[in-house]
C-alpha cells in the first residue's frame, strides 16, 4: 500500500473543502487525532471502513480514496482494476478469490439492477477487502498456540 501518499492526499481533500481536523472528525464520526495521525502518516493507511467515513463526510467518490490509500490500483487508462494478488496467497485463496469475483448473478439494489460501473465499483472495494479480510484470517492461525500437541 501507499501509506506515504495518504495522509497529504487525507490533508488536501479537507483542506479544499475548508474542514479543519475537528470538523472533519465530526462530520465523518471519527476522532481529530486519529485524523491528525493520519495526515501526518503516524497512523498510516486507515482501514477501508474509516475510509468509507471519510469519502462521505469529504463527498468524495469511496473508490478514489480507495485507490490513494492502495486498496485498489488504478491502471493506466484511468479505470479501476482489482488489486493484483498479494504474493503471500495460496492456490486455494486465489480459487476463492476467483471464484467470488467471477459470480455473475444479476448484483441488485433494492430490488433495481446495479449498471457494469457500479457493479466493477463493488468489484473493487470487495477486492480490497476480501485480501485484508484473508490476510487478517492467516495472521490469527499463525498467532494462535498449536493444540495438537
Amino acid at each position: 500500500m501507499v501509506e506515504h501518499a495518504f495522509g497529504p492526499y487525507l490533508k488536501q481533500l479537507r483542506e479544499q473543502q475548508s474542514y479543519s481536523i475537528n470538523q472533519l472528525a465530526e462530520a465523518a464520526g471519527i476522532s481529530n487525532s486519529q485524523i491528525s495521525r493520519i495526515e501526518n502518516g503516524v497512523r498510516g493507511v486507515p482501514k477501508p471502513a474509516t475510509i468509507r467515513k471519510l469519502a462521505d463526510a469529504l463527498s468524495v467518490p469511496y473508490a478514489d480514496m480507495m485507490k490513494q490509500a492502495g486498496y485498489i490500483e488504478a491502471v493506466a487508462n484511468g479505470a479501476s482494476e482489482a488489486q493484483d494478488i498479494p504474493k503471500w496467497a495460496t492456490y486455494k485463496d486465489r480459487r476463492d478469490f476467483k471464484k467470488m469475483l467471477e459470480d455473475e448473478d444479476d448484483l441488485m439494489f433494492d430490488g433495481i439492477p446495479l449498471d457494469d460501473e457500479d457493479k466493477k465499483r463493488i468489484k473493487d472495494v470487495l477486492t480490497g477487502l476480501f485480501w485484508e479480510a484473508k490476510q487478517m484470517n492467516k495472521r490469527k492461525k499463525n498467532d494462535e498456540p498449536d493444540s495438537r500437541q
